[in-house]
């Protein structure tokens, strides 16, 4: 074709002679590159007057040539290669642009659609390409980098080492000068432009030069020229008509090209700073030299351009983040990835910093603004994460900086759906919905600049304060139901309660549990509905005209909201967050009790109010009664769910006991003593006691922060009517006084008493989850705690009276021990003497009489001695088996958790020395009670046998095997039983025993399977089909490796079972025990399938 003989007679210009002759040429010095130069010139020139095939050749480049002005032959042979050039590029431009308007597309062939359309003329092969490539380098080469001013783009000896030879190559002192060279070779690219095969290759590989040619040309100052090497006095510079074309096709390029390919070429030409670092020269890549004042200053000015026009600022980011890291610190992923973060950073201060060209700050931000909160919806992961990252940095950075305008042009735009939502009651119905899509996008907006950048500004946590009600009460709605948006919002309150002032959180933490004092009786005007897309979308809230369910909705509402505040506060258990808002309620619920007992001493005559009046006074206390409730019921949650972590440091713990004995003293001063008041101050001055007595490790500012409590302690020592109180607050006060120098020995019993009772109510708060090892703790904890007295034989013991005096009973300690205080921390009052160091042993007979005793620890030390009796297999314990039995048993029945806690031991070791004859008595009181009983056991009872048979089950061991028969016969068959509760304690101890029989459970594989099977798809209860999924996950945990071989007849009825409990049941725990049963199932069959490879030498003697 015609364009293949242009791009072939291009290829004899610019292929080098040495590559046809055989011979080397040297070019790395000017006059060896001349000597080529004009070699292929009088190449080119001899085959096109000579070879026919390039006749056509000859008579289109003569017409190009003619319509050409500054197509003129100069003594420098470099000019002359770069004017030929150009005429055979824009030779073959003209050819393609001729065969561009005399082509027509064919039709497509329906019958074929799948045929590819026929190609345009203008597409070039790829060696064709490659020859177009390297003609257009020469120019660019030869004709523009040689003529740019110092520091105006890349010069060439940052490129290769060819760029000296073109330096001593080219002749600057004739005709044409410099200017008009550089004029010449970018009006001539740029006309190759407009045909789009030819445009690709110019505007892809020499943009950035182009560029800076057009910018000396069109830009330089006048006086800058006298620096210029090629002018010369007779030169002729380039007109002012010319100066303007430069500018407009400088504009005309600037907007036809990908835009962050034109910032990357703008940055570049702005060059490098003006002062470098040392160690930045050091390294290999060198930074770029600076460039002239006026050259920074148009390319600033051109920047601030595209930045202001639409996608602006996704095209900055692009242009500079787009390859970031490839590269670009020696190929290493760490450090590309540190270069990628610095490179994000560095953009975003470029974006929140306010150009000089900018009109005003205001304008700037008004254009910039939209764009960088688009920045944050980008899908695409690639690039996601960057362009969020730069999104959020600028963010934070423009709010930092300008925070009102920030305010008005960032956060308001991005709270828009949230604050519309504070709106809803003056808007129109039609107006007030807020969509799906835009309340997600807000949600996710903000969880990424405010969990993600992580910045917490006084302005954005102001900000995100005003629409902290509405994240809540989306929070609360998705915690009703399944959406994508909890995660979210959860994040964003942890985040915003953690980051912002403790008194603002509190603040608002009283807000959201409707606290807050500002309540107005009703419920938001707006509510959130599911969406379509597992969001939420907002409309307004339909009034309920039923007074009954309109109250019933209002109580279910405050309530949910309270238990979600504590579950969220429950998410900050290393924060002192919790504990000070559990301060600040108790606070106020002192203050609150005071403001009533002052409104009942000082009655108001309500006789003498007007009908109006009265109606206000009784408003104002029905609030004040209904608040009240409000501050019980947080409170009643959160000693619910946070018990165990509300105080983390003792100032918290000192702000707590403050609290309690401000109450105290405030029912002293009015004369007020009651059960609650008594156990208050009780509380009070055993933590204080707890805590001087090496509980906890104290520091000076602690014992200073304890300064609080002298004034308390002071007025409970005068005005308490008990002088056992009185002296244990006076020695706490001179401890806290002395920093602990001074430690009372009242204090030291105290304080073990404390522990002790603390300890205990922890062992008997949950049956089930209490080991042996536990129990004896809090035994020796409880032996400490009481104060026993010695009876005579035959005596039972006598009761303390309330003012503390014995009733008589007559003490038997040896006189040689130690005084006792007669403080006891369970009542502070006094008790029975401490006893002596050590104590002699208890005789059998004493111990079962102590066992009837009244008195509570007393009766469980000897619970416990008799436990130490039978493990020890003493004799007179093993004689009287049968009544120790029938004792443990009544024990059973107590109310006290450490009463028949202390049975539940000591019947589960007398199991274990008697295996035989107790599990038989055992299964029998676990079924239906006592044999020789008309009344049967309750409920309880026989679940505190069923811990006793769990843990007799833990005992057995290897005998498990033996005695295993008749256990899972009972288990199965309460299994069956008409309460879900026994149900569930049945499969539970069936789990704790199914684990320890190994291969004595393949006889009963089938019946075990099949029971387990009917449980999970017919029972009701959720407990209990959580019991026998946790039965299967025992057995799979128990059997491991050996479940194949055991269970393998049934394993797949096990499998389908816990299948259909994950895609069937309602229940999320039970669904999520299956799913942990599943994965035990699954490494079982997966060590099975896939067993370990060991490497092994095997030794094998030959015969």
């Amino acid at each position: 074709s015609m364009s293949a003989v242009f791009v072939e007679a291009l290829n004899i210009l610019i292929k080098p002679v040495a590559e046809s002759s055989g011979s080397s040429t040297n070019t790395k010095d000017g006059a060896s590159l001349q000597k080529m130069l004009q070699a292929n010139l009088t190449l080119l020139e001899e085959k096109l007057h000579g070879d026919p095939r390039f006749q056509d050749v000859q008579g289109v480049r003569a017409q190009v040539r003619e319509r050409l002005a500054w197509c003129e032959w100069s003594q420098d042979v470099t000019w002359n290669f770069v004017v030929e050039c150009l005429l055979l590029l824009l030779s073959l431009k003209h050819c393609l642009k001729s065969l561009l308007e005399s082509f027509v597309p064919t039709k497509p062939n329906q019958r074929t659609p799948e045929a590819a359309p026929a190609l345009p003329p203008d597409v070039l092969s790829i060696t064709q390409q490659k020859t177009v490539g390297s003609g257009l380098q020469f120019v660019v080469t030869l004709g523009i980098c040689p003529y740019l001013l110092p520091g105006v783009g890349v010069p060439l000896s940052r490129r290769s080492a060819f760029g000296a030879a073109v330096e001593s190559a080219v002749f600057r002192d004739v005709a044409p000068d410099g200017s008009r060279r550089l004029f010449t070779s970018c009006s001539a690219l740029l006309e190759l432009v407009e045909v789009s095969s030819l445009g690709t290759l110019v505007l892809t590989r020499h943009l950035g030069d182009i560029l800076a040619g057009l910018c000396q040309l069109g830009h330089c100052p006048t006086r800058s020229r006298a620096q210029l090497a090629v002018l010369t006095e007779k030169a002729k510079e380039i007109g002012k008509e010319e100066r303007m074309s430069c500018k407009r096709a400088l504009q005309g390029l600037l907007g036809k090209v990908y835009q962050p390919i034109v910032i990357k070429e703008l940055l570049i030409l702005q060059g490098g700073p003006k002062q470098v670092k040392l160690g930045a020269v050091r390294g290999s890549r060198q930074p770029l030299a600076p460039a002239p004042p006026w050259l920074r200053s148009l390319c600033g000015q051109l920047l601030s351009d595209r930045l202001a026009q639409p996608s602006g600022v996704q095209a900055v980011v692009r242009g500079i983040l787009e390859g970031a890291g490839a590269g670009a610190v020696g190929g290493m992923d760490a450090e590309a990835a540190a270069s990628d973060w610095r490179k994000c950073d560095s953009v975003a201060r470029i974006l929140s910093a306010c150009p000089q060209q900018s009109l005003s700050v205001d304008d700037y931000y008004r254009q910039v603004c939209p764009q960088v909160l688009e920045l944050l919806h980008i899908r695409d992961k690639l690039t996601a994460l960057q362009f969020q990252r730069v999104a959020t940095t600028t963010v934070l950075s423009m709010i930092q900086q300008q925070h009102s305008l920030a305010d008005e042009h960032l956060l308001t735009p991005l709270l828009s759906p949230l604050l519309r939502c504070l709106t809803l009651a003056e808007e129109k119905p039609s107006m007030v919905s807020v969509s799906e899509s835009d309340l997600s996008q807000c949600i996710e907006d903000l969880f990424k600049v405010c969990v993600v950048g992580n910045s917490p500004t006084p302005a954005l946590l102001k900000a995100l304060g005003n629409v902290i009600p509405v994240i809540f009460s989306l929070y609360c709605f998705t915690k009703q139901n399944v959406s994508h948006l909890r995660s979210p919002c959860h994040e964003i309150l942890q985040w915003f309660l953690l980051k912002t002032d403790t008194n603002v959180a509190i603040g608002v933490l009283e807000q959201l549990c409707s606290l807050s004092g500002q309540r107005t009786g009703n419920l938001p005007v707006y509510q959130f509905l599911p969406g379509s897309d597992g969001g939420a979308r907002v409309s307004l809230r339909e009034l309920i005209s039923d007074e009954d369910d309109a109250l019933y909705e209002k109580l279910s509402f405050e309530q949910w909201r309270v238990e979600c505040v504590v579950d969220l506060l429950a998410s900050l258990e290393e924060s002192d967050l919790p504990g000070d808002f559990f301060i600040s309620l108790l606070k106020e619920l002192t203050s609150l009790a005071e403001e009533v007992e002052e409104a009942e001493e000082e009655a108001v005559p309500t006789s003498s109010m007007s009908l109006l009046q009265l109606e206000m006074y009784q408003e104002q206390c029905t609030a004040k009664q209904e608040q009240r409730l409000l501050v019980l019921q947080v409170l009643a949650v959160m000693c619910e769910k946070l018990s165990h972590t509300l105080l983390h440091n003792p100032g918290q713990v000192v702000e707590f006991i403050a609290a309690m004995l401000r109450r105290v003293c405030a029912c002293l001063e009015r004369g007020i003593e009651g059960t609650v008041e008594t156990q208050t101050l009780t509380m009070g001055l055993g933590l204080v006691a707890t805590m001087l007595g090496g509980a906890a490790k104290l520091k000076s500012e602690d014992y200073t922060a304890m300064a609080v409590l002298l004034p308390l302690l002071d007025l409970v020592s005068r005005q308490h009517p008990d002088t056992l109180v009185q002296e244990l607050a006076t020695d706490l006060r001179a401890t806290i006084a002395t920093h602990g120098a001074y430690m009372a020995d009242s204090m030291v019993r105290a304080a073990r008493s404390g522990s002790s009772e603390s300890s205990n109510r922890t062992a008997g708060s949950d049956t089930a989850a209490t080991e042996a090892k536990q129990d004896e703790e809090t035994a020796r904890q409880r032996e400490q705690a009481k104060r026993p007295v010695e009876r005579g034989a035959g005596m039972k013991a006598g009761s303390v009276m309330a003012g503390g005096q014995d009733t008589g009973t007559e003490s038997l300690a040896p006189p040689e021990g130690p005084p006792s205080h007669p403080a006891d921390m369970q009542g502070l009052r006094p008790s029975r003497p401490d006893p002596p160091p050590l104590q002699p042993r208890k005789h059998f007979s004493e111990c079962v009489l102590e066992a009837y005793d009244p008195d509570i620890p007393t009766r469980a030390f000897a619970l416990r001695t008799l436990t130490s009796m039978v493990h020890k297999k003493e004799a007179q314990a093993l004689n009287s088996q049968e009544k120790i039995l029938t004792l443990f048993l009544e024990n059973l029945e107590h109310e006290d958790p450490f009463v028949y806690l202390s049975a539940i031991q000591g019947l589960a070791v007398l199991a274990d020395v008697f295996p035989e004859q107790i599990l038989r008595r055992l299964l029998d009181e676990y079924q239906q009670g006592p044999p020789d009983s008309r009344k049967p056991r309750s409920l309880e009872t026989r679940l505190k046998v069923g811990e006793v048979l769990m843990r007799a089950s833990r005992a057995l061991g290897d005998l498990a095997s033996h005695y295993g028969g008749p256990l899972i016969n009972v288990f199965l068959r309460r299994a069956r039983d008409e309460d879900s509760m026994m149900r569930a304690s049945s499969l539970s101890n069936l789990g704790e025993l199914c684990q320890r029989l190994n291969f004595a459970l393949g006889p009963m594989a089938h019946e075990l399977s099949w029971c387990l099977s009917a449980i999970l798809k017919t029972d009701r209860e959720a407990e209990v089909r959580r019991a026998a999924v946790h039965v299967i996950a025992l057995l799979l945990r128990g059997l491991s490796d050996r479940s194949m071989q055991v269970l393998s007849e049934v394993l797949r009825d096990l499998y389908r079972a816990l299948k259909l409990v994950v895609q069937m049941d309602r229940d999320d725990i039970t669904v999520l025990h299956a799913q942990l049963a599943l994965e035990e199932l699954d490494d079982v069959v997966r060590r099975f399938i896939f067993p370990e490879q060991k490497l092994e030498k095997k030794i094998v003697v030959l015969p």
